[in-house]
């Protein structure tokens, strides 16, 4: 296939790269002609380092090089042949955007397809502004495109239904994945991402815990490879903010998608990350570090806790397969004078049960059954816990090597807040029907590394455990960002998994 890819930055130069790779022939084009030349100068490399590693034989990165066409101009009329398809990696921005495609469509044949790879813009919006908006269709890729291996494929209202398959099909045959999404707010990845973000900045507001604790926890009970205040810190806070602020006046305001009042101050400080080498984290000026961490935040020394008593006697409170697990892996016998009180919470709070109960609250603190079988436990900790139930706790907990991170009281913990939220999110995508359930947790796993699906680690849970916990919050504080969402409460009600598709309609 002949494709031309308009726009030689960072997008468009992978874009280049890898359908180079796949066997197609690539006109590349730029405004600045400068471009061009520095994007095949950079192909090249990648092409030597892919055989330096094995990955490519150096007949193969030849022939992938001389498939490469430098063009003058974007518009620039047909030679050989025309393109079959125009991919646009240029600036993020409607009208430079439009401008591009009116003047493709003066130069190519009908014929040829376009396609978008805005992340944010309406391909709807941006198809309305061409004589023929049913050529236009959205192909998102991620950066670095050759190894992210997911595509989004996103209609416009008014695509030709037939160019849907045939971009999925052309995107499949050059190794990638193809996720079909609705042309909605942040698309498919974008809006599935704000899930974990959201819900770790209303942990820092509400003094759950501080940044580093929150990563830790995300890496070490949910199995993240970064937690979310480094991962911020990696794709830049700005970029971050204006996402969630997009996404959240997207769908009117939606309270599960709901953006922190902390980015605003934060981004006007220039506290943006790697890229200014201050974020949630301190990075390295020093020449030749690349803005490596100082140290990496898994490194950072955690605060230190007096040692306390881990013989303290010890009972945990409550019913049921969570707290025998938790008696269990603790050796909880039957409370005694001064004993400790260690209530599994679940949505739930240390201050309800010790209301409820009537335990004694200077000795009662929490415990997140998510973290029982992790490297990590969570304790937490109300105004009242006295210092030397909390010491003694940690030490009961730490026993086998465990490490303990304490947060203040909080519906959940925060485990389970950052989990219900990156399920919940994820449920009301499936629900608004905006992608495949199968094809949302592809494009999430491969587009933003979690350990599994947010659908399938919702099924990990147990739907009607997960509907449990989101209920309990949603009970508990009141706000409708923890509300469960009908797809859940559905499946959860006829124990189906949260991967099973919506029933289909006579046609």
């Amino acid at each position: 296939m002949r494709i031309r890819v308009v726009g030689a930055g960072t997008m468009g130069r992978g874009i280049a790269q890898w359908a180079v790779t796949a066997g197609h022939t690539v006109e590349l084009a730029d405004a600045r002609s400068e471009s061009v030349g520095e994007a095949v100068a950079f192909i090249e490399r990648m092409l030597l380092r892919a055989v330096e590693k094995g990955r490519l034989t150096r007949a193969g990165a030849d022939a992938a090089l001389g498939r490469l066409v430098r063009l003058d101009s974007p518009y620039a009329p047909p030679t050989e042949s025309a393109p079959e398809l125009v991919i646009e990696a240029v600036v993020e921005e409607l009208a430079v955007k439009a401008e591009l495609f009116t003047g493709l469509e003066r130069v190519l044949p009908a014929g040829t397809v376009f396609a978008t790879n805005t992340s944010s813009l309406s391909v709807t919006s941006l198809g309305a502004r061409l004589a023929d908006p049913g050529r236009l269709a959205g192909l998102h890729f991620f950066n670095p495109v050759p190894l992210m291996k997911v595509v989004e494929v996103v209609p416009g209202a008014a695509t030709l239904p037939e160019t849907v398959p045939w971009l999925v099909s052309f995107v499949e045959s050059c190794g990638h994945r193809a996720v079909t999404v609705a042309d909605t707010p942040g698309f498919l990845v974008n809006h599935a991402g704000r899930g974990l973000v959201t819900e770790a900045f209303a942990l820092l507001e509400q003094c759950v815990a501080d940044h580093a604790a929150i990563d830790r926890i995300a890496r070490d009970v949910l199995g993240l490879r970064m937690g979310p205040f480094e991962l911020m810190d990696l794709t830049g806070l700005d970029v971050t903010a204006s996402v969630m602020e997009t996404v959240w006046r997207g769908f009117r305001h939606d309270d599960r998608l709901r953006p922190s009042a902390l980015t605003a101050n934060r981004v006007t400080a220039g506290l943006l990350g790697r890229k200014t080498r201050r974020g949630f984290y301190a990075y390295s000026d020093r020449p030749g570090t690349d803005g490596a961490p100082a140290p990496a935040p898994a490194e950072l020394p955690e605060p230190a806790v007096e040692p306390g008593d881990a013989r303290r006697p010890r009972t945990v409170v409550g019913d049921g397969p969570q707290a025998e697990a938790w008696r269990a892996a603790l050796d909880a016998a039957a409370a005694g004078d001064g004993a400790l009180h260690l209530v599994p919470t679940w949505g739930t709070t240390v201050a309800a049960a010790v209301a409820d109960r009537g335990l004694p609250p200077e000795r009662t603190l929490g415990v997140d059954p998510l973290a029982l079988d992790t490297p990590r436990r969570v304790l937490a900790v109300t105004p009242v816990t006295a210092p030397d139930a909390v010491r003694d706790a940690v030490a009961v907990l730490a026993d086998g090597g465990h490490r303990v991170t304490v947060v203040r009281d909080t519906a959940g913990s925060v485990a389970q807040r950052l989990l219900a939220s990156v399920v919940g999110v994820a449920t009301g995508i499936a629900e608004r029907g905006i992608a495949a359930p199968d094809d949302i947790d592809t494009a999430v796993t491969l587009g933003l590394g979690y350990p599994h699906g947010p659908l399938a680690w919702g099924d990990r849970l147990g739907t009607a455990r997960l509907h449990t916990l989101a209920g309990n919050l949603y009970a508990t504080t009141g706000d409708p960002r923890y509300r469960p969402t009908g797809w859940l409460t559905e499946r959860a009600q006829l124990g189906l998994s949260l991967l099973t598709p919506a029933a289909p309609l006579p046609q």
